[in-house]
């Protein structure tokens, strides 16, 4: 389980996002930590014409009272001058430098398509080539389904289930759905790599869309059958086939959904590792036809398989015998069809954004460039990734955010030495694995290596399937090996961050070491609480309620003695009962336990960069910037990498499906228990942004 920054859920497929931060104007009388900054109506006015570097007053609200809310007091402003674009579905700092990036990237791209002398299997090649092709919307019309006909025509003539067992089995297969299948690092013995199997094969965001009964998620179905009957008619079926067809598709997904663990479920790390051995999981899933699948993959030598969720695969198993063989194949045809309207006629398309509309709220379809751009990314980030580094990372950059990851941990090690819950046992452990956290930024030391991947103008649509069976063997082939711990799970240009537990890593791209998380000209005070809170994030990861289940050596283990980790899931229980009750829309709540393991990671990491913040110059000389002292500037450089606002459609869907509070909460959450904000700005027991002391969480 990587625990990324943030995510982003759009439509039928899941993606990764990022955060947010900000510039300055003023020049009014220093304040202490006792002074009453913005307790009143506009208590600091902004003196026009003047600008700081990392806190913008544009971007705040000066008549809000940072002790009632600090989210509106911080970025108010910003909300305000910054409206959703129609094309997207939410809009925050995040997607901001996402623009700034995806500027550079474009021109890159733009570059090395109107190259048609590239040197054959280059990176820079393949890169022209690909995005050439995925922006050939005239190409992809004339094309129609041509590049299709034979993948549906494979499907069309599976007739029994050993035939259906081949395609399942076959790497070239693209997007067979029905369960997950891989290889990926072994959570119990690191060392290794191991194949996993689980539950999957569903097209909406989560199993409860299928299941709940209020009005919403019945729109949202009766939207779902449209797209469905839609795409199944232009593939062909007269009206009533193309219906039928799509009830087959919906029962059988709604069959897998009730079979499925809920988002909560899933967050249990110990419940989801299941070893068997081969043998056993052939027999506990007969249909499957266990040894077909390993043989065609080239695990033949594979003696053990990790079965994340046993009932979701007992009950697809029983569905291959149960299931009408001819729905089976419409919901093989529907998964196919489904994952590539990108490269289909624009028709397509434009079926698969209507549906998204009524997902997410957006009121437009990304121009044609994004989604080429994003395409390209996922297929081959790594080769136009290097040229977006040349660009955009200096290798200063990177000494400077590696310098600062130093820092945290230092500070990190003190909060751990200072912790008076935790016995020296589990102290010991703790600082083990903290000294041990690998530290991956900016970009990897080795590229991929793209050159078994073809790649060529002919087809958009081909190419997408050349890289995803590329990508497929590219993981397969990693059985038998000795990990690669250079390999990274994100882009160079992505802006997020993540930490993997397995590999006991933490993770920072080139594209979120920008402002304004990260700014060069900006006050230590800024960055501490834009980049160092994201840093302290990700490596709290490795202590929170998943992560701390991990040791040193990324294996999925007990370290805890059994009184510590008791205490600690008391204090997390203080944390889940607090988000529990935020209220993003009327009726709707923050779900605590799905959200668990970012809202500790928030907390966590904006205490240990404070700790790191109280060792700088600034913080010590406590000399005021534009009206406000560095530890003001520090929580106003937190709030700023979360400035964002959402569609309701997509906070809805967020609440359901993302791991990750909405923004406002994951601004305000951490700052309700934290003494050094309330005496930064002067906050009293009684106001909005002060819980009781009673009702605090503190864990490090």
């Amino acid at each position: 389980m990587t625990h990324f920054l943030f995510v982003r859920r759009a439509a039928l497929s899941v993606a990764v996002l990022g955060l947010v931060a900000g510039t300055a104007q003023a020049q009014t009388k220093v304040k202490t930590k006792s002074s009453s900054v913005g307790k009143t109506k506009a208590t600091v006015p902004a003196v026009p014409g003047q600008t700081g570097v990392g806190v913008s007053r544009a971007n705040m609200d000066l008549t809000a009272s940072p002790c009632d809310n600090f989210f509106q007091y911080a970025s108010g402003g910003w909300v305000k001058n910054h409206p959703i674009p129609a094309a997207e579905s939410r809009w925050g700092s995040f997607n901001e430098l996402g623009d700034r990036n995806q500027a550079i990237e474009r021109r890159i791209l733009d570059k090395a398509a109107s190259d048609r002398m590239a040197k054959p299997g280059t990176n820079l090649q393949k890169v022209g080539d690909f995005h050439a092709a995925a922006m050939d919307s005239m190409a992809i019309e004339k094309a129609g389904l041509k590049y299709l006909q034979p993948r549906l025509s494979q499907i069309a003539a599976i007739n029994d289930l050993p035939t259906m067992q081949h395609y399942l089995a076959d790497p070239k297969s693209f997007a067979t759905g029905w369960y997950g299948f891989g290889v990926t690092q072994d959570s119990k013995n690191s060392t290794q790599y191991a194949v996993r199997m689980g539950q999957g094969g569903l097209s909406l965001p989560d199993r409860d869309y299928y299941l709940k009964d209020d009005a919403r998620s019945k729109t949202i179905r009766a939207a779902y059958q449209t797209y469905q009957v839609n795409i199944f008619k232009m593939l062909g079926d007269d009206q009533a086939t193309a219906e039928k067809n799509a009830a087959a598709v919906t029962r059988i997904e709604t069959r897998l959904a009730k079979a499925s663990r809920t988002r909560v479920a899933l967050r249990d790390r110990e419940s989801n590792y299941n070893k068997l051995t081969v043998a056993q999981a052939t027999a506990d899933y007969p249909n499957l036809n266990v040894p077909l699948l390993l043989r065609d993959s080239g695990l033949a030598d594979a003696k053990d398989i990790i079965v994340g969720q046993p009932e979701f695969l007992k009950e697809v198993s029983a569905m291959f015998k149960e299931e009408p063989l001819a729905d089976q194949k419409q919901y093989l045809r529907w998964h196919l069809v489904a994952a590539v309207t990108s490269a289909l006629p624009k028709a397509y398309g434009d079926e698969s954004f209507r549906f998204a509309q009524v997902l997410s709220g957006a009121k437009q379809q990304q121009p044609r460039w994004k989604r080429a751009l994003r395409a390209t990314d996922g297929a081959l980030g790594e080769a136009f990734g290097q040229l977006y580094v040349d660009e955009a990372f200096s290798p200063e950059a990177k000494a400077r955010a590696k310098a600062m990851v130093e820092n945290l941990r230092t500070a990190y090690a003190e909060r751990i030495q200072a912790a008076d819950w935790m016995s020296a046992a589990t102290k010991a452990e703790a600082l083990k694995k903290l000294n041990a956290f690998a530290v991956k930024i900016g970009y990897p030391d080795k590229w991929k290596d793209y050159s078994a991947l073809t790649i060529s103008r002919e087809s958009a649509l081909n190419n997408l399937f050349a890289t995803a069976e590329w990508s497929s063997r590219d993981n397969l082939k990693k059985f038998g090996k000795p990990i690669d711990r250079g390999e990274w799970n994100m882009t160079p240009p992505t802006v997020n961050a993540y930490y993997n537990p397995s590999m006991n890593e933490i993770v920072f791209p080139a594209g979120i070491l920008q402002p304004p998380f990260y700014d060069p000209k900006a006050d230590d005070a800024v960055n501490y609480g834009g980049i160092g809170a994201v840093i302290g994030h990700e490596m709290t990861h490795g202590f929170d309620d998943q992560g701390r289940k991990s040791d040193a050596s990324g294996n999925l283990r007990d370290w805890w003695t059994k009184e510590d980790g008791e205490k600690f899931v008391a204090k997390a229980a203080v944390v889940g009962k607090q988000y529990d009750a935020f209220t993003p829309l009327d009726s709707v709540h923050v779900n605590g336990n799905l959200t668990m393991g970012e809202n500790l990671a928030d907390l966590g990491g904006l205490t240990i960069a404070h700790q790191a913040f109280m060792k700088t110059a600034q913080y010590k000389g406590g000399k005021s910037i534009d009206g406000f002292t560095p530890e003001q500037r520090f929580f106003l450089g937190w709030a700023r990498i979360w400035a964002s606002h959402a569609r309701p459609e997509y906070v809805r869907q967020q609440v359901m499906t993302d791991p990750h509070s909405p923004e406002e909460f994951r601004t305000n959450g951490p700052l309700q228990n934290m003494p050094e904000f309330h005496a930064a700005f002067g906050c009293k027991e009684g106001d909005k942004m002060v819980r009781p002391t009673a009702d605090r969480a503190k864990i490090w």
